[in-house]
């Protein structure tokens, strides 16, 4: 039995294995350890499937693993950093942990109930990751925001408040109404039919990769001038270039009939 076909799967693994110990750290409030882990299951899942590619190895088993992964690094964890931040926003929303081995009140209630409508972009996120695996339409580009994106866009929040701490951005970040809208805007993005290309590349060729390769740089400029502040932009202008080009194509397939 060749080994080459497990590669992938075990690229997926380590993906799950950073998403849950993100999950971990969101949990205990450390967000930025949480950031790490995402961004670094987000990088192996953008590894897996070249590594399927280039092996030839592809498989139904590891489309489903690909998406269970991705609802632990790109679902569960933003839904998490969410309510950690609804929790900051709300005035009076701490919480004092339990002390679970001492037996006493271990059935009370211990969350602020506001602070768990962040957890609608996990319910969001893993409706989307079921849609994909079943929409054969979704094979060269995406319908709706990516997971992963959708994950680093909610993770530069908590990145901005620590490492930018600019007084305006923080009001904004941490104003209940403001998560709210983000909030519902995630799961909007996140299950919208609006079609978006996919940063996986296929080939390396630039004719075929243009809009990649200038997308990728774009985004390496805003990141250097604007470090975490740029990540919302760039996933905004992600959208925005994707409806762009989509209505590019559309016209210049209808000019061709």
């Amino acid at each position: 039995m060749s080994l080459a076909k497990h590669v992938p799967n075990a690229i997926t693994l380590i993906n799950l294995l950073s998403g849950s110990i993100g999950a971990i750290f969101a949990v205990q409030g450390d967000l930025v350890m949480a950031a790490i882990f995402v961004a670094l299951g987000i990088f192996f899942d953008f590894f897996d499937g070249l590594a399927a590619r280039a092996l030839n190895v592809k498989s139904e088993l590891g489309l489903q693993l690909d998406s269970l992964a991705d609802m632990v690094t790109s679902g569960l964890v933003p839904g998490i950093v969410m309510y950690q931040l609804f929790r900051q926003a709300l005035p009076g929303s701490a919480v004092q942990p339990k002390d679970w081995t001492t037996g006493q009140d271990v059935l009370e209630w211990n969350l602020p109930v506001l602070a768990l409508f962040g957890l609608l972009v996990t319910l969001a996120s893993g409706y989307r990751l079921a849609k994909f695996n079943i929409d054969e339409r979704q094979t060269d580009s995406f319908i709706g925001l990516p997971t992963p994106a959708n994950a680093l866009l909610i993770l530069s929040l908590p990145l901005i408040l620590i490492f930018q701490p600019q007084p305006l951005l923080v009001d904004i970040i941490l104003n209940p109404w403001f998560l709210a809208a983000l909030t519902l805007f995630s799961c909007f993005m996140l299950n919208a039919e609006i079609p978006l290309f996919a940063l996986k590349f296929s080939s390396w060729g630039f004719a075929e990769n243009k809009v990649r390769y200038l997308f990728l740089i774009f985004c390496v400029i805003l990141l250097i001038f604007l470090q975490f502040a740029a990540i919302p932009l760039i996933i905004i202008s992600y959208v925005i270039v994707s409806m762009i080009t989509n209505k590019s194509s559309g016209e210049a397939a209808v000019e061709t009939r």
